[in-house]
This record gives structure tokens, sequence and C-alpha cells, in this order.
């Protein structure tokens, strides 16, 4: 057995980035079985090691990323959840719209469900929005519409080659590592990203981690009801990378009266769309908007498009009532629903 799922299982001394190097080495060149990718898998899985392991594996999967360009993308952030929190409907890429609809320019991230029963990448498909595949691309959505829905080739390609390793066997039963680290593993020029942890991952551990990240600022949110969203109806925390740490209390910048059952998912999946857009043109009530543009005004301030949370919240709900938000949706959505432009027999990209 690998010395990376011993030292795993173990737990007597951090997992250092050689070891991590040999396990993907191994990997790659086809060294390593099915059994073993599992048990690094379930290990991962069942108990996170300590934060240093982690920065060491992470550290291992970056130094492997091909070379992308220099480009950065200035005031732009990135939105992502460790999932795993109650069940609500989609609050943070319905966040991602209303905030872009009030200009800020955002790229979201997200995956397939893990641990709930529609991811990000899933309400995507319904709503017929492709996520992008290249940074080139990235960058020209961003340009176009303000927002963007990053593809999985942000994600380190050892991640897939684990996936075809342990097949048949899905991802999903080691979803908790995944959503977990999943922020961490993102690579994206952004100036910002907003992270919901939610009460089934380690936040010390994730806050260590945060504390080391130095090409952006990455803030942790939490609550005490266990959801990987800012909440309206209760105080809500925001750890901001650099150790400080931001108390927003319930109704001091929205109305704190109402609950889980105003935000919960739409009632049959294949309503999910239609539930959506109603979230985006403030249709799904009162709550349900507040709680959106709480989570907008993050997505303003950690950016720097806002300073202040106040006028943060005020111009979220202003790009929900004035139909802004709904109609960037619409308009996203339309555009990729027509085939490609053809010139000379050729098609534009």
């Amino acid at each position: 057995m690998h010395l990376a799922i011993l030292g795993l299982l173990e737990q007597r001394a951090p997992v250092g980035r050689e070891t991590w190097r040999s396990f993907w080495d191994q990997l790659g060149d086809g060294g390593l079985d099915r059994t073993q990718a599992v048990a690094l898998l379930t290990s991962l899985a069942t108990r996170l090691p300590d934060h240093e392991t982690l920065r060491h594996l992470l550290d291992s999967l970056a130094e492997r990323r091909p070379a992308r360009s220099a480009a950065r993308w200035p005031g732009t952030v990135n939105v992502v959840g460790t999932g795993g929190g109650p069940r609500t409907f989609n609050i943070s890429t319905a966040s991602a719209f209303v905030a872009a609809a009030a200009g800020v320019r955002v790229v979201k991230t997200g995956s397939r469900a893990y641990s709930s029963g529609l991811g990000s990448v899933d309400l995507l498909e319904r709503l017929g929005i492709r996520p992008t595949s290249s940074y080139e691309q990235t960058g020209a959505t961003l340009e176009r519409y303000g927002i963007a829905f990053a593809g999985p080739f942000v994600y380190p390609a050892q991640l897939t080659r684990l996936a075809r390793t342990v097949a048949p066997l899905s991802m999903k039963p080691f979803g908790r590592f995944l959503n977990a680290l999943g922020p961490f593993l993102a690579d994206l020029p952004v100036t910002a990203q907003v992270t919901g942890v939610s009460a089934g991952a380690p936040l010390a551990e994730l806050r260590a981690l945060a504390g080391t990240v130095t090409d952006r600022a990455l803030w942790l949110t939490v609550n005490d009801r266990g959801a990987d969203e800012l909440l309206p109806f209760t105080d809500n925390t925001v750890h901001t990378g650099d150790g400080g740490e931001l108390t927003l209390k319930a109704g001091e910048l929205v109305p704190s009266d109402g609950g889980f059952e105003d935000i919960g998912p739409a009632a049959d999946p294949a309503s999910a769309a239609d539930h959506f857009l109603s979230v985006l043109d403030g249709a799904a009530g009162e709550v349900a908007t507040r709680t959106i543009c709480l989570n907008a005004a993050a997505l303003a301030v950690a950016s720097g498009h806002l300073a202040d949370w106040a006028q943060a919240v005020a111009a979220a709900g202003e790009a929900v009532r004035g139909g802004a938000a709904r109609a960037l949706a619409e308009r996203v959505r339309a555009d990729q629903a027509r085939p490609p432009a053809r010139t000379g027999g050729a098609a534009r990209v």
C-alpha cells in the first residue's frame, strides 16, 4: 500500500509533499490499482487529515497544473460552497446572477450533487447554460455577461484520473472530501473568493488553509444553522482569511423573520429551473429574496465593487425587484440556445 494511504490511516505525522508527488506519479503511470485509489478516497472522506497534510496535498496538485496565461480578472469574485448543509434552493448560483446583475464580476464554480439533490452543474444543465471549457472562453464570457460558470477544466486532472480508476464506483460516496476541498482546488485568476462552509465541513482546517492562500482574498462564511450560505434569520460569521472576522447579526441588514421552509428547493426536480427563475425575480417570497441579496452583497464587498454592506444589499435588492437578475439569466440561456453563427461554412466560437 502506498505511503500516502498509510500516513492517512495512521495519522501519526503529516503526509509530506514528496509522498503526494509519488502517489500522483504512480497513479499517472498506472501503478496504483482500484483498491488503493478507493482506500485513499475512503480515508479522506472518513476523516480529513491535519491542515499541513492538506496543504501538501493541494501544493502537490497545484504544481502539476499546465501553464496558463498570466491574464488576471481584476475585481472578479468566485463563489462556491462546501455543500452538505440543510436542503435549500441553489442560493450561491442565484446570488451569483444577482451580484452580476448589480455590476459585480462573478465566476461561479461548483459540481454535480454529492450530498444534495441538485448541484450547481445539475441546475445549469436544466437551465440550458453550459459551463465554460477554457480560461479564454471563461474570460470572454465574463466580458460579455459579467458572469461565467467555469467547467471542470479548473480542477486538477488527477481527480479525473482517480474517478476513472475507481470506476464503476461513483465518486458520490466521497462527497465529504470533494465538497470540503473543492473550493481550494479550482484554479482561477480572480481577486476574491467567497466560500460558504457547512456544519459538516472542518472549519478549523479550512481556516488554516485559507490563511495560506496568497493569490486572492478568500472568505469563509459560517453560521450556527449549519448552512454553507449566509442566512437572514441567524447570525453569520465571515472569516476573511487574513485573520479577520466579521459578524453579521440577524436583522442587521435585512429582516430576520423566516426559516428554512422559506428557502427550500423546488418540490419536483423537473421544476427546478422555473423555481430558480422565480427566485431571481423575487416571486419565491421575501425570505428567499433577502437570502440571495445578503449573499450577493458578500460578493460585492469581497470583490471590492462596494465597501458598504447596506449599500451592497440595496443594490442586490434592486437587481432582483427591477428584473435585472432574471433578465441576465434569460439572456445567457437564450444566447446558448441559439445555434452557432456560420460564415463561409465555418462555425464561430
